[in-house]
């Protein structure tokens, strides 16, 4: 039996009925772009993150560039976000003509820490991107907190998160929030999309104009916009996959308590550390599950020839990337997020997964460390 890092076919499978009839209904309306299929989204998202306004785009990335642009940040302004991400996270802002700044990551979370980002705030910040990695929302009221003494707009980068909770708060309620249906996230499309959430009803009126070429009536241009809008085949598809969003966070912390309980019995300690939740992650929704291995290179290799898959999320830290050389930073500016890039690694976590194949990841790890 092999297991895969994930299994988009078994959700498929699952889902085959109520969606293959909408998708051919679409087919035959030749109604793509826009319309009621993606107005119906943006207000069940919206009521899922329990925020007032939601605002379709094209992609994760976008999100994050409507976000910016939508606070004014560009040229001459600086950015502040984390560099163990992925890398839209500050290539958004390089996109809007700003200057990404780093500040180092929290060890047990890999989330953006907030004493280190209260130390890289400068005259020239414009705005905070707090990345909620891996499913657990970052520490949003200590990082709300040092940006509220500054004045500095903060957005939640909850690519990985949606669903997750902060102190009882959905992602989604605390800032402005960005997310993205990439296939592989928790809610995927059928390809690209994405989503911002706002509680500023100005704000997603910006948003809504800005997505679509600055239009504020047809053929009316307030300002320069771009093209970046949800298609109707998206929504469609992800409205059915909303309503089993919940299920999906369920199975996936079944997964993610199995594989704590099974692997923590093994007694590894530091060479194989678990995921920490912290205090204030409430739900924790498991859009990956990361562990900390030694030897971990050589762990994937044993891995791959035992059936079973894994992922890197991220080997290279991004202020160590070839394209933003010119920022100056170099090898041991950010220890933690170059230590987290050196040794972490994502095992298999989807809903679908049985306890059978959870049972050969863990032997699989298992068997590797055994005579080590």
């Amino acid at each position: 039996m092999r297991v895969p890092v994930l299994d988009l076919r078994a959700q498929y499978a699952a889902l085959r009925a109520e969606i293959e009839p909408v998708v051919l209904g679409l087919c035959e309306s030749q109604s793509f772009i826009m319309g009621p299929e993606v107005e119906a989204f943006e207000r069940e998202v919206a009521a899922y993150v329990r925020t007032p306004y939601a605002v379709g785009c094209a992609s994760g990335t976008d999100a994050l560039i409507l976000a910016l642009r939508a606070l004014g940040v560009g040229h001459g302004h600086e950015v502040i976000t984390t560099p163990f991400t992925f890398f839209a996270s500050a290539g958004a802002v390089s996109m809007v003509g700003a200057r990404p700044v780093f500040a180092d990551i929290l060890p047990a979370t890999f989330n953006l820490d907030p004493e280190k980002l209260a130390l890289a705030i400068t005259p020239r910040t414009r705005a905070i991107i707090a990345v909620d990695l891996f499913g657990q929302v970052a520490d949003l009221t200590a990082i709300l907190d040092v940006a509220g003494r500054h004045g500095i707009p903060v957005i939640e980068d909850a690519a990985q998160s949606l669903g997750a909770e902060h102190r009882g708060r959905r992602t989604g309620e605390l800032a402005l929030a960005t997310f993205s249906f990439y296939p592989a996230k928790n809610l995927g499309g059928f390809g690209d999309g994405g989503m911002l959430a706002t509680a500023d009803e100005a704000q997603a009126k910006l948003l809504r104009q800005l997505r679509l070429h600055g239009e504020s009536s047809r053929y009316v241009h307030e300002r320069v916009g771009t093209n970046s809008r949800l298609d109707a085949l998206q929504a469609a598809v992800l409205r059915i996959k909303l309503r089993h969003l919940d299920a999906w966070i369920a199975g996936r912390q079944r997964v993610a308590a199995a594989y704590t309980r099974q692997l923590g019995a093994l007694g590894l300690g530091e060479r194989f550390v678990l995921p920490a939740t912290s205090a204030h992650a409430t739900r924790h929704v498991y859009n990956q599950y990361t562990v900390r291995a030694a030897g971990r290179d050589a762990l994937r290799e044993h891995l791959t020839a035992a059936g079973v898959g894994s992922m890197v999320y991220y080997p290279i830290p991004l202020h160590l990337q070839p394209c933003f050389q010119d920022l100056g930073a170099g090898r041991g500016d950010f220890p933690e997020s170059e230590a987290a890039a050196a040794s972490v690694v994502s095992l298999p976590i989807y809903p679908e997964l049985t306890d059978a194949q959870i049972g050969i990841v863990v032997d699989a790890v298992a068997s590797f460390y055994r005579d080590r």
